[in-house]
């Protein structure tokens, strides 16, 4: 590894740690290699943060992006909330409830887990301390359940590592429904069993209904249509992944037409956050780009394939062994970003020792979302506690059994291939 090398992983991590924006830190870095390295056009440089944001299927996130704002400006987000009253109100710990299925269902909406927390943390936190759940509590399981969110069509996660991993969107698409919905069941019961023993109590005694149900199920209906109207779209050939998301975008324009609720401000507003978000994501790809071409042009995944096959003789070992980096690293790095770097580096080790893309491709995000769980720098854990007030040493106390949790279902998704792979095979093919 030549100095130059040396260098920018180094100012890189100064960087991050000083808390210098990301894409800033990563452009930082990757010009002080071309500066030490005068043989290399600088040109390059510009190309390549260019060239990296000019893939057809980027456009499936701002597309996404777009979707999500508007949903939230259609009253869409109170339908489905209502839906899951209904649904989870007997349950022990019920708003709690509420909250970790209201993110996975709103997965298919907002496809992104900071968003998700940021947006329930405003909704549902205070509403859970007015109904006796402590606020430490609250805020835990509100970041936990955002968790869920990348992995649930149209999640931007999958769409960034199909980007970069050069892997069907659809079929990531697809493969996040299963882990979606193991982990949503799992939380609910953690949530249950925590509740119970606290005595937090349910949102009513009376039994679900039938007319309840679908009360409740008709106003969210047609939101709820929307992941199943992208994978249909997507499996039988009408679009692809990418023109999914102006799909999705129409399909939004069509709720606030006929909710009545989307009003031209609004519509403003929901232009306006998805320039902001598309923007701050576009950046850190720019910057990945021209950081990834550094680490190409100096053969550092080959020879990180190289070590790790010479030195870890087994594949269990080796995905054990990414599941603590990238915890490891989630803790420190925003998680597009540590994707965006690191997705190049392992995914072809991954491949080298015979791992299913798909599998890889799921446990690598989920890994990633409990480092941005973590402390002592998780941006799940900073979103929600800036938002809640809450102070993060009652938030990490708090939120022990679930770090537990996540450590279980880590371990399955990674030692059990076929939950990730088999509603892949099924709709796509083997």
């Amino acid at each position: 590894m030549s100095a130059a090398v040396i260098v920018m992983v180094i100012l890189l991590l100064v960087f991050l740690f000083m808390k210098v924006p990301v894409f800033i830190a990563v452009f930082g870095a990757s010009a002080a290699y071309f500066i030490m390295t005068p043989k290399t056009n600088i040109m390059v440089f510009a190309q390549q943060a260019i060239t990296g944001t000019e893939g057809i299927s980027l456009l499936a996130i701002p597309f996404f992006v777009a979707a999500g704002a508007l949903m939230n400006y259609t009253g869409v987000t109170r339908r489905i909330m209502n839906f899951c009253k209904v649904v989870t109100g007997r349950m022990h710990g019920g708003l709690a409830q509420v909250n970790v299925l209201l993110s996975t269902l709103m997965g298919g909406l907002s496809g992104s887990a900071l968003a998700d927390a940021a947006m329930e943390a405003k909704m549902l936190v205070p509403e859970m301390e007015r109904g006796g759940f402590s606020k430490p509590f609250s805020a835990v399981v509100t970041a936990a359940s955002s968790m869920i969110t990348p992995l649930i069509p149209p999640g931007i996660c999958l769409i960034l590592y199909g980007c970069i991993a050069n892997i069907s969107i659809g079929k990531l698409f697809v493969a996040g429904v299963g882990p979606g919905v193991l982990l949503c069941v799992s939380m609910m019961l953690l949530v249950s069993r925590i509740s119970k023993k606290r005595g937090y109590g349910s949102i009513r005694k009376e039994k679900m209904t039938g007319k309840m149900f679908f009360g409740s199920l008709k106003p969210a209906f047609l939101p709820l249509m929307l992941p199943i109207i992208i994978i249909g779209g997507i499996r039988i050939g009408v679009f692809t992944a990418t023109e999914a998301g102006s799909v999705a975008i129409m399909y939004a324009l069509l709720l606030g037409i006929l909710y009545r609720e989307l009003s031209w401000k609004d519509f403003l507003k929901a232009v306006q956050e998805t320039l902001i978000t598309t923007s701050s994501i576009l950046l850190i790809v720019a910057a990945a780009s021209t950081f990834s071409w550094v680490l190409t042009k100096e053969q550092l995944p080959q020879r990180l394939t190289a070590w790790m096959i010479e030195h870890i003789h087994n594949k269990w070992v080796f995905l054990v062994a990414v599941d603590v980096f990238l915890i490891i690293v989630g803790m420190f790095i925003e998680g597009n970003a540590s994707m965006i770097i690191l997705v190049p580096l392992f995914a072809p080790v991954a491949a080298a020792y015979g791992i299913d893309p798909i599998h890889f491709a799921v446990m690598f995000i989920f890994a990633n979302m409990i480092g941005a769980f973590t402390p002592p720098m998780g941006t799940l854990m900073f979103v929600v506690c800036s938002v809640t007030k809450c102070g993060t040493k009652d938030f990490i106390k708090e939120a022990v059994p679930f770090y537990l949790l996540c450590a279980l279902d880590l371990a399955f998704l990674t030692f059990v291939p076929f939950y990730s792979t088999f509603l892949v095979r099924l709709i796509f093919g083997a």
